[in-house]
């Protein structure tokens, strides 16, 4: 008997991607699928057609398997690509919650990097937390002030030390019957607290720069982890710089918590809460009523997308420009 369309075709969930072919669960299997050439054609200005956690429909012609659709997606992660490459890149797709993960010290925290993908999941309509790692260095009690911080903008915080085992409990339970994407910077200890969860996982784990203070990348790629009798993650690469891709200045007026309140008693309607005059949001910071690190990461976010979306007037401008 010959197949039917609906027979030779599945629905599965991308786990894994390769320089040239996905990594796709079907069922209990995890089936190596290359991406059929289609998908390739109208990327519209980015650079992967698919990332973990897309849904896929999958095409078998005898032994071989080919992704033919990507499902729509209800919700995602991206970022600019890099410095030297503007194209949207996809991180990873259809999550229930994404944890940042950030450490007290080795290497220490930075405000900028936290709210960057905060901001970014705010305006991806993703549920975002802040783990702070590592507080068994925390000689000075910061994580005190840091967690004060973002629980006052709205985040939940949780304190954590493969360690001493602080906080593993809490957050066994926030992973439960969930997909959880696990983001940071090199070194803070994603692995480790994936580790200190499930021992069986045996991932690598990476070492702290002395110098540098900062961390090696022991995850080159992003992976779709089952936690056995918890929920799943996705665990992506440590990243040192972190852009979003598309972002304008009203998105990012929206992309901060703590800001809605006072933001609607600015004497503008569209104020930056940079400069004009009767901005509540400014008067909120002189208050204490906002975090001082929290507005700069702002202001420098704010300039930023300024500046991008200017070189992009001038770039469409130059394009089409008549000939004198």
């Amino acid at each position: 008997m010959t197949n039917s369309p609906a027979e030779s075709s599945a629905i599965g969930r991308v786990v894994r991607l390769d320089a040239k072919q996905a990594h796709v669960a079907l069922g209990a299997q995890i089936v190596p699928c290359v991406p059929r050439g289609r998908l390739f054609e109208d990327l519209a200005g980015r650079k992967n057609p698919m990332a973990v956690g897309d849904l896929v429909r999958v095409e078998r012609e005898g032994d071989a398997a080919g992704i033919a659709e990507v499902l729509p997606r209800r919700n995602y992660l991206s970022r600019v690509a890099s410095m030297h490459d503007p194209r949207e890149q996809i991180l990873f797709a259809n999550v229930d919650q994404l944890l940042v993960i950030a450490s007290v010290r080795n290497p220490l925290f930075s405000s900028m990097r936290v709210d960057r993908i905060l901001s970014a999941c705010s305006w991806h309509g993703i549920p975002a937390m802040l783990v702070l790692n590592k507080i068994d260095l925390d000689k000075k009690r910061g994580s005190a002030k840091l967690e004060e911080t973002y629980r006052l903008a709205g985040y939940r915080v949780l304190l954590t030390s493969t360690k001493t085992g602080s906080g593993l409990g809490d957050l066994r339970d926030l992973l439960l019957g969930k997909v959880s994407a696990l983001y940071g910077g090199s070194g803070v200890g994603k692995s480790s607290l994936l580790n200190a969860i499930q021992p069986s996982l045996g991932l690598a784990e990476g070492r702290i720069s002395a110098y540098w203070d900062s961390g090696q990348h022991t995850t080159s790629f992003s992976r779709w982890i089952e936690l056995e009798g918890l929920g799943s993650v996705i665990d992506t690469p440590g990243v040192r710089s972190f852009r979003a891709h598309g972002m304008h200045a009203d998105d990012l007026r929206g992309a901060f918590p703590e800001f809605a309140a006072p933001a609607a008693l600015c004497r503008f309607p569209d104020c930056s809460h940079d400069h004009e005059p009767g901005c509540a949001v400014r008067e909120a910071l002189d208050k204490g009523q906002i975090a001082a690190s929290r507005y700069a990461s702002y202001v420098e976010l704010l300039d930023e997308v300024s500046q991008t979306r200017t070189s992009q007037a001038e770039s469409s401008g130059s394009e089409t420009e008549p000939e004198s």
